[in-house]
């Protein structure tokens, strides 16, 4: 019988490997998100204790497995172009564990060897991919010695890491130029922002931020954000610079009666709180207002929590509602890169339907005279201008108020010809990419006759 080669060698189970409960989880993790189509973020918070790993195995997990999504199209098409026959049916965990080796030798600081004797290791413990353990090995070092091919190819075709649905949809609502530059600026680390109760330009100072023209305080470099100065007194929460501007626009004056609708996990309702306005934050979801709370208690802000489905809530009309809609998030891909992957057109239409319900329930609680902010964090025409239009259509008593570049720290370029918010993720430049953007989002402010 012919003897395995090195690389291929049958591992012994019986003892501990270094790093390979972190590869376990990370294949897993892009397992179960590409398979049943679910949001990373809540995957892991739901598997990860399972496997029992230390904080700095699980963040390597969690940081795979964010990368391996980020340069999906760039992994598969790598992959895909050195298996001849396709890759093998029936072969268990085979897939994901390659796309979480791909992405480390690809794109993240593991050595080659590291990144290939850990996934052979781990094909090795599944009947069904251990079958290709010499497969995967043979791919995996060719990735490894290709890499600059590979890399420079991906570079040429800044759509590779999308899913053609939504590269033709940026295409038709922003042109070429603007489609290939949201799609670059996805491929990079996005940056990490606060909203601050108070003296914002000292925050920033403090924590060795920037102070951005809009309010936000972005941070220069990552770390425990529990240990920063600030967190234990309440002094600012994490929350994208472009999420921030919907309250602004909204303006609440100090004890203004504001409902914010579909609220968790609660950014706005905390900074409308901070304005002095008193608040009803709505949700349907229990769990996620929890959490609301939670930050709400750290903060030292209060604010009524009713746990309900905004489009079937009933009360008195309020003075200013705020309601931040469901949606495919395709302004967030930065962030949660898993979602250019989980999302379909048919989920984005299916939410429209959605949007439009909220849309009237939120009509219905703003009073006379009352302002109306709807927002998302898509990028998707459908569920911004073409929404508002359709409801502007339908309801004379409304009519919409323009927004003014001084609202939003004079960033001109974020507002469209109608007086909308549309923030587009390459907007905001920086010293670097890693401080450069911002979530895409769309808002109007309306006005109730």
């Amino acid at each position: 019988m012919a003897r395995e080669s090195a690389g291929e060698m049958k591992p012994d189970a019986t003892e501990p490997v270094p790093g390979l409960p972190a590869r376990r989880l990370a294949a897993t993790l892009i397992d179960e998100v590409l398979r049943a189509k679910l949001a990373l973020d809540e995957t892991y918070d739901r598997i990860s204790p399972d496997f029992g790993l230390d904080a700095a195995d699980a963040g390597l997990a969690r940081a795979i497995a964010i990368t391996a999504f980020r340069r999906l199209g760039t992994i598969q098409h790598a992959i895909n172009a050195k298996l001849e026959r396709g890759s093998p049916r029936n072969s268990g965990p085979f897939e994901p564990i390659l796309v979480a080796a791909a992405a480390q030798i690809l794109f993240l600081d593991v050595p080659d060897h590291a990144a290939v004797d850990l996934a052979i290791r781990h094909l090795h413990e599944d009947a069904r991919s251990s079958r290709y353990v010499a497969l995967g090995n043979a791919l995996l070092r060719r990735l490894a010695r290709e890499r600059d091919a590979i890399l420079a190819e991906a570079e040429a075709d800044l759509f590779l890491d999308l899913p053609d649905w939504l590269s033709e949809s940026w295409r038709e609502a922003y042109g070429e130029e603007t489609a290939a530059a949201i799609a670059k600026i996805h491929r990079d680390e996005p940056p990490l922002d606060l909203s601050v109760k108070q003296d914002a330009a000292g925050w920033a100072q403090r924590l060795d931020g920037l102070l951005l023209p809009t309010g936000s305080v972005r941070l220069r470099e990552r770390g425990s954000l529990t240990a920063m100065p600030g967190f234990d007194e309440g002094a600012w929460w994490v929350q994208d610079a472009a999420a921030a501007l919907p309250a602004l626009l909204l303006a609440p004056k100090a004890g203004e009666r504001v409902a914010d609708l579909c609220a968790a996990p609660g950014g706005k309702t905390a900074q409308l709180a901070a304005m002095g306005a008193s608040v009803t934050a709505v949700d349907r979801s229990g769990p996620r207002l929890r959490r609301l709370r939670e930050n709400l208690t750290r903060l030292g802000l209060t604010a009524e929590i009713v746990t309900k489905d905004a489009s079937l809530w009933q009360t008195e009309p309020f003075d200013a509602v705020l309601l931040d809609a469901p949606c495919s998030a395709t302004g967030t891909i930065r962030r949660h890169p898993d979602v250019a992957w989980t999302k379909t057109p048919d989920d984005r239409d299916k939410l429209v339907a959605l949007q439009a319900r909220l849309l009237e329930a939120a009509a219905r609680l703003t009073k006379s005279g009352g302002r109306l902010v709807y927002c998302t964090c898509s990028l998707e025409p459908q569920e911004g201008e073409h929404q508002i239009a359709a409801f502007l259509a339908e309801n004379a008593d409304f009519r919409r108020q323009p927004i003014t570049p001084d609202e939003i720290g004079g960033v001109s370029g974020a507002i469209d010809a109608n007086g909308d918010l549309r923030t587009l993720p390459h907007q905001l430049a920086g010293d670097t990419a890693r401080l450069s953007g911002w979530a895409g989002f769309y808002a109007c402010r309306l006005i109730r006759l």
